[in-house]
């Protein structure tokens, strides 16, 4: 009986699929580094801190002409510790 003769390592399947995983990899990488390179973030605003305090008294108005507002003191008020309730 003779061994089968040697072939070279890039004509066995098994090298090609352990190649693959770290080079999908690299490929994925160097696509990620192109998105960010390509689509930076914009830049937030110069007076963000002035808008967001803006947004927060729009909801706070917004929230005291609600219909909800006897159901929020209800809510508060059943999760206020019995000894801090007032009598």
């Amino acid at each position: 009986m003779q061994a089968p003769a040697s072939q070279p390592w890039w004509k066995y399947g098994h090298v090609w699929l352990i190649i693959a995983g770290p080079a999908i990899v690299v490929v994925a990488g160097f696509f990620t580094l192109w998105l960010a390179v390509s689509q930076p973030d914009p830049v937030i605003a110069e007076d963000y801190y002035q808008r967001g305090l803006d947004i927060n008294k729009t909801l706070a108005e917004e929230g005291r002409q609600s219909n909800m507002q006897p159901a929020i003191k209800g809510r508060n008020h059943a999760a206020t510790p019995e000894k801090d309730q007032p009598r």
